[in-house]
């Protein structure tokens, strides 16, 4: 809504949002001509030819890991109905050791070994069966956490700019995923550095600025909003009370941060791309310690936020947006308020803020994803020359086949998803990318034994699987035990059990 005078506003029209957000992407398409003008081949797609700063590395980190869902669902999920408070930050603490344990473990290791896709080290130390399903691993997992941080902001487009013109929910997913490829299909890393940089400005700068504008519409100053929050009773941070029945008991939240983290940033091809496009180790993990900080402090702004959005929520008798069953939907509370309760300038800067962190994150995923794929299906690092004219032309066809991939797991996302987007990323989480730490878990400290190469999918499948079974039957098996994200620790250790039952002694000394 416009502003006009106090007390009096019009409807702020989806016209302005739109012309908005073609505006937007104009200019990051513009970024992708420049930076990729001189150079579309293969390896400044796939590492930006080994040149990037840590410092752009570090700050467009930010808008990649943080994405719409921390920008929309955070906030709403500090006055759910389940009251969750500052919980979150629990978790963001285990993030930060686990990121600190990523940066000082795993770094040295894909550096030492120059890595394109760090999924290759499965394969020397484990072997192809290995490999293969670790790769597959990650195009499972972050295609379909991508698809739901998508999801995340194409509802909101849909319902403050495309509903008005009666534009289908399929088509809105169709022109994100659109705008996205016409930037990064030739550029690729070298591109998203740059652009995620930018819209991590962008983002950073919204938080802070959408800070100021509620507390100047509750009348407050800064100091005196910090004590708002201080005595809202949103802002219980650390939570000791039952172990076993709740989820959110700190040593619960701090052990799924640390190893979420280790397998969602430190054994994910997305994220450790962009630290692999640095010049050396040093760099790269000045980059991680810088980003870690940011991270954490990014994250109780965005925390304030939410507990500002319900203090206003509360003082303008505004109450919690439903969808269309009729459910509470605390995702909707942050665009509910910015852009129908606020004035235009809000208005704009909370869509600048959700777009850039959430198409960061997205046009992020597909050239990652594409890496891994050419990389590790295709074989394009074993290829005599991997800037070959044809190669190319391959590479552009992969990156295709997984827009549209995403397109398809975002309409099924939407046909039957009605809990928070936050929650159920992590807990897909827990299940993909468990396996995965079991594996190199196995590969790093277990010494001069080997696997039986063909049985590791099985194990993969297998450990999953158990621990589906487990959350599904804790409260009868264990006493009333709840799992949160910890079960991705479980997940883990079912593989490494698994891996050891069919492992066997090996001549060869481990080198890795």
């Amino acid at each position: 809504m416009l502003l006009l005078a106090p007390n009096q506003y019009i409807d702020m029209s989806p016209i302005v949002l739109l012309c908005f957000l073609f505006g937007y992407f104009a200019m990051l398409i513009a970024i992708s001509y420049f930076t990729s003008r001189k150079s579309t081949d293969n390896s400044t797609f796939f590492t930006a030819n080994r040149n990037s700063k840590w410092y752009l590395v570090a700050f467009g980190m930010i808008g990649t890991a943080l994405s719409g869902v921390t920008f929309i669902s955070v906030p709403g999920e500090v006055g759910s109905p389940a009251g969750n408070e500052f919980k979150y930050f629990q978790f963001v603490l285990g993030n930060a050791i686990g990121f600190i344990l990523v940066a000082t473990v795993l770094l040295p290791l894909y550096y030492r070994m120059r890595l394109t896709s760090i999924y290759t080290y499965i394969e020397q130390r484990l072997g192809t069966w290995s490999y293969k399903t670790a790769a597959s691993i990650f195009l499972l997992s972050r295609t379909i956490g991508s698809s739901f941080r998508l999801y995340l902001v194409v509802i909101v487009l849909q319902r403050f700019i495309f509903d008005a013109y009666g534009i289908p929910f399929w088509a809105t997913v169709l022109i994100s995923l659109g705008l996205i490829w016409s930037y990064t299909f030739k550029g690729g890393l070298k591109t998203i550095i740059i652009t995620d940089t930018l819209q991590t400005v962008f983002l950073v700068s919204s938080v802070f600025l959408t800070i100021y504008f509620i507390c100047d519409s509750l009348d407050l100053s800064i100091p005196a909003a910090f004590e708002t929050i201080k005595n809202s009773g949103y802002s219980k941070i650390f939570f000791y009370e039952d172990f076993v029945t709740s989820k959110f008991h700190v040593s619960k939240q701090l052990l799924g941060g640390i190893f979420v983290t280790l397998a969602m940033t430190g054994l994910d091809q997305d994220l450790m791309q962009k630290n692999l496009s640095c010049k050396n180790i040093g760099e790269a993990q000045k980059n991680m310690f810088t980003f870690t900080a940011v991270f954490v402090i990014i994250n109780l702004f965005f925390l304030s936020v939410g507990a500002l959005l319900y203090v206003y929520a509360s003082k303008n008798g505004i109450a919690l947006p439903t969808d269309a069953a009729g459910n509470v939907r605390t995702d909707f509370l942050f665009p509910e308020i910015a852009l129908n309760h606020l004035t235009l300038i809000p208005g704009i800067v909370f869509m600048l803020g959700l777009t850039a962190a959430t198409f960061a994150t997205t046009d992020s995923a597909l050239t990652a994803l594409t890496t891994s794929f050419c990389v590790d299906f295709l074989n394009f690092d074993k290829k005599e020359n991997m800037n070959d004219p044809a190669i190319v032309r391959s590479r552009h066809i992969v990156h295709v086949g997984f827009s549209i991939l995403m397109f398809l797991v975002v309409i099924l996302f939407n046909a039957v998803n009605n809990a928070s987007v936050v929650s159920a990323i992590f807990t897909v989480a827990s299940y993909t990318y468990g396996p995965l730490l079991g594996l190199y878990g196995f590969g790093l400290f277990v010494k001069n034994r080997g696997v039986r190469d063909k049985l590791v999918p099985i194990i993969c499948v297998i450990s999953p699987a158990v621990c589906l079974f487990l959350n599904a039957n804790s409260k009868t098996l264990m006493g009333g035990y709840v799992f949160d994200n910890e079960l991705i620790v479980v997940n883990g250790l079912i593989t490494f059990l698994g891996l050891l039952l069919i492992s066997k002694p090996t001549t060869a000394r481990t080198q890795f």
